[in-house]
């Protein structure tokens, strides 16, 4: 989203069934999300404080590691600059923080605005991060690595602002598919057009760390008239199934609505889109997620799976973090 939010879902989600029947069902908006239960009434994070997250914690990206269910998420001040907390659970819900952020702006790209809006995946043993750097003047699609979660190594600037094969502005929002797909690593990402709405692309890299774009136009574009029609935003690292690689996406009317909808794309082909939902699966509800820095917001920007469900981890009018469940039992039948 433009330089903010984040989630939390648990969803029984049987590919088949994810990927099949919202379009299919009556267009009444926001229909489809009724499925989807939130498991607290009220934010499982929220500023606290005077200092580093006093203004806003939102955001999260969330894994496994050690037994312990593990959230980076966004935390930012009374002055706008934003770093990543770090958190952990048990379950999955309950989230115990670390008294300091795990990622502070340094570089040149980042100072002033700070580390925004985190995405993880593991590759070989190695945690990849992508991340927002936003100086003040540029946000763009940064990298950074580690084995713990809690030190880290910057690799820079991935994909520069200004300079994609369509996007004329800034990036951001880096979900890495977590296998090779064609000998190849595969990133979807955000970027922005010359009519100003935010759409998607796709970039591929032999190294994780050089990108190239895979194609001329948009690999997911606004659609008139929908819940995504001025931003069309990646969430957490895609699932590579059988059936095709699922990617959890958020999009946002013209009324700066936030949503979260899915597409599928070709397991062997990354730039083919094969379904799409018409109608969003989850939407602002809480009065929380509607009022708070940005109003009418939910972002889904973590997935974790649990036995035959998923949690879901999104952001709350770019204030908290929320956390629901549900079952995608549903037939994914819309077309691209």
């Amino acid at each position: 989203m433009s330089v903010q939010r984040a989630g939390l879902l648990v969803t029984s989600l049987t590919l088949g069934a994810v990927l099949a029947s919202l379009a299919a069902q009556p267009s009444t908006p926001g229909q489809n999300s009724n499925s989807w239960h939130r498991v607290s009434a009220s934010p499982i994070l929220s500023p606290q404080g005077q200092s580093w997250e006093s203004a806003g914690t939102y955001n999260p990206t969330v894994v496994l590691h050690n037994g312990k269910y593990v959230m980076l998420y966004r935390a930012q001040d009374a002055a706008g600059t934003s770093r990543l907390g770090y958190a952990e659970s048990d379950d999955g819900i309950h989230f115990t923080r670390r008294a300091e952020p795990v990622l502070s702006p340094e570089a040149d790209f980042e100072k002033g605005g700070g580390v925004e809006d985190p995405r993880l995946v593991k590759i070989e043993g190695t945690y990849y991060l992508t991340y927002t750097g936003y100086n003040k003047k540029d946000a763009q699609l940064c990298l950074a690595t580690s084995k713990d979660l809690l030190h880290w190594k910057r690799l820079g600037v991935i994909v520069p602002a200004y300079k994609g094969n369509w996007n004329v502005g800034w990036t951001k929002s880096g979900a890495i598919v977590p296998e090779k797909i064609g000998g190849k690593y595969w990133m979807y990402w955000l970027g922005t057009a010359a009519d100003k709405t935010d759409q998607m692309a796709l970039s591929y890299s032999t190294d994780l760390l050089h990108w190239t774009e895979a194609v001329d136009t948009p690999i997911l574009p606004k659609r008139v008239g929908k819940f995504d029609s001025r931003v069309v935003e990646p969430g957490p690292a895609p699932l590579v199934t059988p059936d095709g690689i699922l990617l959890i996406y958020n999009g946002a009317d013209d009324k700066l609505v936030y949503r979260t909808g899915l597409a599928l794309f070709d397991r062997k082909d990354p730039t083919k889109l094969l379904r799409r939902t018409s109608q969003p699966i989850f939407e602002p509800r809480e009065e929380w997620e509607k009022v708070g820095q940005v109003p009418n917001v939910v972002f889904v920007e973590g997935i974790v799976r649990r036995g035959e469900n998923y949690l879901f981890y999104y952001g709350a009018a770019d204030k908290f973090v929320g956390v629901a469940t549900g079952k995608l039992d549903v037939k994914f039948n819309d077309s691209p």
